[in-house]
């Protein structure tokens, strides 16, 4: 570049032109007509290329002198600073968890649990006839096609996890009902006969013991209170089998109510779930067990990204329970029948606000009505928590223990005012049989019927008419009443013969009046896919197929 700099000033001083294009085309009269004695053309192309070839190499800085006065010095920088790549220091995967140390210091205490099944256990595709199971709430009994599954004598399989060194383990109820024998394998492959220490169907938590010769490794329980929607969390179990698997995702909601019992709060995640997480722990990223894998929300029986975790919480005062003497769980009990107050509920009977409990029946001689509890009272808060259904109520109350006084703010004829009630502890369904009357599982057993609530989640996924209240079909037995009468899981019954029913304890109740008058047939009017309908179901399929 300096050598061809000098040889243009040379020519520049000879003919005394200035033009700035002469210092590209020397013959400015005739640009065609190099004057290098070589001839012309060349000339032009071989220095043109010089030109051009340096601009490329210096990012452009090298045609400035020669453009410019070149009397003046300029100054070429030694070094170019280039603007680096929009991608430099977006290291993602240093701002992303690793999971790794993480996994491999709690994977030793997650462990294979296999259900050797009573060979009179009927087991379907999706798992037991009660509880949660996978796929949840749809399809739970009856395979695409409608067909009863077969009864089989299989092994099924979930998950659980070590909570002391001594060998108690944390499952799911549904894992280990109906079994002749658990066995449980270690993450080191060493297999184990379980003993059941107790079950909670109610919450879907079982407690079994282990004998080991040495301490085995455990996990701890965490605080599911602080458990917040967006944080990031590891799933480990044996889905279809596959031990020690392990999936990640976050917190998409908590205290979820997905109608599978009284007491749901569930923490939803959309880390991956299939048939055999259950049971598996539900760790954050300190390490602490913050929920149980229990169920999930699926159509075609897969995961989509919706599973729920029963919460550490929950565990710690259940599994305390059964693990105690007794081996029984202890729970509060008032004695009412709620239902929720939607908008148009609570503009009926003057609240400010929606929310809350309506009392719709105080059952005789119970705690509710040894205090005053009326129906038509709207419960707000249990000892300072605020009630936002009867699910919450439910929940609120269970957790108080019997002979404890509970604090009820209520609204009764638009003023508020506070009742205080003496606790007494949850009647079994064998007591509530022995105390005059079969229980509401029993009533819905003979229909062939499991019952929950319409949760405001579930009426979304169910498409069901807004403020729809009732009680929702979770579970339908195959070759019973309503299977034959074709009741689905996500039916919702909105009345039994003439009588509209509120919630499941009223639709319970209005069948076994039913029952209790030796009819043949049961009317029963429901929602399905957003549409009404009467279903007859014949209480006694028998005589219709007889000879006479």
């Amino acid at each position: 570049m300096l050598i061809e700099a000098a040889h243009v000033k040379q020519h520049r001083a000879h003919r005394g032109l200035t033009d700035p294009f002469f210092l590209m085309c020397p013959n400015k009269e005739n640009p065609m007509n190099d004057i290098h004695p070589r001839g012309r053309g060349p000339w032009l192309r071989r220095h043109l290329s010089a030109v051009l070839l340096a601009g490329t190499a210096l990012g452009g800085l090298a045609a400035i002198p020669v453009l410019a006065a070149p009397e003046v010095p300029v100054q070429v920088p030694t070094t170019t600073t280039t603007p680096p790549p929009i991608n430099q220091g977006a290291a993602m995967t240093e701002r992303l968890p690793s999971f790794v140390g993480l996994v491999k210091q709690v994977e030793p205490a997650v462990v294979s649990v296999t259900n050797y099944l009573k060979p009179s256990a009927a087991f379907s595709e999706e798992g037991p006839q009660h509880g949660p199971t996978l796929p949840f709430p749809f399809n739970q009994f009856a395979p695409p096609g409608g067909q009863a599954p077969q009864a089989r004598a299989v092994e099924a399989r979930g998950s659980g996890f070590i909570v002391k060194s001594d060998g108690l383990i944390i499952t799911n109820n549904h894992v280990v009902k109906d079994a002749r024998k658990v066995e449980v394998t270690l993450s080191s492959g060493e297999k184990l006969t379980a003993k059941v220490v107790g079950t909670d169907p109610r919450t879907d938590i079982a407690v079994l013991k282990v004998e080991s010769p040495h301490p085995l490794p455990y996990l701890e329980l965490g605080n599911s209170a602080d458990v917040q929607p967006g944080q990031w969390v590891i799933a480990i179990g044996n889905p279809f089998g596959l031990s020690e698997s392990v999936t990640a995702g976050i917190v998409s909601a908590v205290g979820r109510n997905i109608g599978s019992g009284p007491y749901d709060q569930f923490i939803q995640v959309d880390a991956p779930i299939n048939r055999g997480n259950s049971g598996g722990p539900l760790i954050t990223q300190d390490g602490k067990v913050v929920g149980m894998n229990t169920a999930i929300l699926s159509p075609s029986g897969g995961s989509i990204g919706i599973g729920f975790a029963i919460p550490s919480d929950t565990i710690q005062r259940i599994s305390a329970d059964l693990e105690g003497s007794s081996h029984a769980v202890t729970r509060g009990y008032l004695g009412v029948e709620a239902q929720p107050v939607s908008d148009a509920m609570s503009k009926a009977l003057g609240l400010a606000t929606a929310g809350g409990a309506l009392v719709a029946a105080v059952q005789p001689n119970t705690p509710a009505s040894h205090a005053g509890v009326q129906p038509g009272d709207v419960i707000r808060t249990v000892n300072g928590q605020a009630i936002k259904d009867p699910g919450a109520l439910a929940i609120g109350i269970a957790a108080i223990r019997p002979g404890d006084q509970a604090h009820l703010d209520i609204v009764r004829d638009g003023k508020s005012q506070t009742l205080d009630v003496k606790v007494a502890e949850l009647p079994s369904e064998q007591q509530l049989a022995q105390g005059g009357g079969q229980s509401q599982h029993e009533h819905e057993q003979k229909l062939g019927l499991a019952l929950g609530s319409v949760s405001p989640d579930l009426a979304k996924q169910l498409d069901l008419p807004d403020h729809t209240a009732g009680a929702v079909v979770m579970q339908v037995k195959p070759g019973s009443p309503a299977e034959q009468a074709g009741i689905q899981p996500g039916d919702v019954i909105v009345g039994v013969g003439t009588h509209a029913v509120q919630n499941p304890g009223q639709a319970s109740r209005a069948i076994g009046d039913a029952l209790g008058h030796d009819s043949k047939a049961l009317a029963l009017r429901i929602i399905r896919n957003g549409q009404p309908a009467f279903v007859a179901v014949n209480l006694n399929p028998n005589a219709e197929s007889g000879n006479g």
